[in-house]
C-alpha cells in the first residue's frame, strides 16, 4: 500500500538532514512541498529527481484531492519550508485525510526549530508550552499571552521580523520582565541567541531581522504582590480617561513595584 511520509527538512544548514529522509525523497512518486523553490535548492543539492507539487496554507483544500489521487498510485513525501511539517506549517489536514482513508503515515523526524531553540535557550525544558506563531491582532496576541502567564511551563513562541518588537512589548505588559532567549536565524550563517530579560531583548533587537524563535520562562513561585483598591480605582479612572494599556500600567508599575503582568491583569478587568 502507497505511505505519506511526513519528512522533516533542514531549518537552515542544508546539511542538518537524515539519510533516511534522502532516501525517501529519491524513492518517492511525488513530493508536496510548502515552498518548491526552497525545496528545488534542496533536492539540488543532493542530486534528487523527484517531481514536485505545491501544498501550502493558500492551496491546501484545492489540492487535497489531487495528493490522495496520486495517493493511489505511489508514495508521497509531504516537506514543509523547513523543520517538521505540521508544526505550524501545513500538512495537519492532508494527514488528518490521508489516515481518514487507510493510507499510512509515516514520520521521518529530523530538524526542529522549536526543539533546537528550547535546547540552547538556558531555560528549563521539563516541561514547555508552544503557542506557535502569535496571532497578528494586539488584543487578540495579549490574550493568548494572558492564558499562559500564570502556568510554570517554559512558552515558545515563533515570530516574523517585523512583528517582533510589538510582541515583546505585548509580553512585557501580560509576562512582566521574565528572562527569554530570542533566536535568530537558527542553523544559519547568523545565527544569534541573546539570553536575557524581555526588556533588554527589546532594546538588543532594535531593528530586527531574520526568523526568530522566542522562548520565555515560566512563572516563578515568588508569590505576587498585593494590588489594592486605590490601584484598581486608579487604573480604572485612567483606562475611563482614555489612557492607553501601556502608558498606564508603565506609570503605576513604576510608582508602587507592582508587575506589569499583575496590573494589565487588572487593567483587564477594570
Amino acid at each position: 500500500m502507497p505511505v505519506l511520509y511526513v519528512v522533516a527538512t533542514p531549518i537552515g544548514n542544508l546539511e542538518d538532514i537524515t539519510l533516511r529522509a534522502l532516501r525517501t525523497l529519491r524513492e518517492v512518486k511525488l513530493i508536496a512541498a510548502e515552498d518548491t523553490r526552497k525545496t528545488k535548492r534542496l533536492l539540488a543539492a543532493y542530486d534528487i529527481k523527484a517531481p514536485l507539487t505545491s501544498y501550502h496554507e493558500h492551496n491546501k483544500w484545492t489540492k487535497l484531492d489531487y495528493i490522495l489521487g496520486c495517493l493511489a498510485d505511489g508514495d508521497v513525501a509531504l516537506v514543509s519550508e523547513a523543520g517538521m511539517p505540521g508544526m505550524s506549517d501545513p500538512g495537519y489536514e492532508l494527514v488528518v485525510a490521508a489516515s481518514g482513508r487507510g493510507i499510512p503515515v509515516v514520520p521521518i523526524p529530523g530538524p526542529s526549530a522549536v526543539i533546537t531553540a528550547l535546547v540552547v535557550s538556558g531555560l528549563p525544558v521539563r516541561q514547555f508550552h508552544y503557542l506557535g506563531f502569535l496571532p497578528r491582532r494586539a488584543g487578540s496576541r495579549r490574550r493568548l499571552l494572558q492564558s499562559v502567564a500564570d502556568g510554570p511551563a517554559t512558552i515558545v513562541v515563533l515570530e516574523a521580523p517585523h512583528r517582533l518588537l510589538e510582541t515583546l512589548d505585548d509580553m512585557l505588559l501580560t509576562l512582566g520582565d521574565r528572562r527569554i532567549a530570542v533566536c535568530r536565524e537558527l542553523t544559519k550563517i547568523y545565527e544569534e541567541v541573546f539570553r536575557g530579560k524581555i526588556s533588554q531583548a527589546r532594546e538588543h533587537f532594535a531593528e530586527p531581522r531574520g526568523e526568530f524563535t522566542l522562548v520565555i520562562e515560566g512563572r516563578s513561585e515568588v508569590a505576587r504582590p498585593l494590588v489594592t483598591g486605590d490601584i484598581r480605582r486608579r487604573l480604572h479612572g485612567m483606562r475611563s480617561s482614555g489612557v492607553k494599556a501601556k502608558e498606564a500600567i508603565a506609570k503605576v508599575a513604576g510608582e508602587t513595584g507592582l508587575s506589569r503582568k499583575e496590573l494589565y491583569r487588572v487593567w483587564l478587568e477594570s
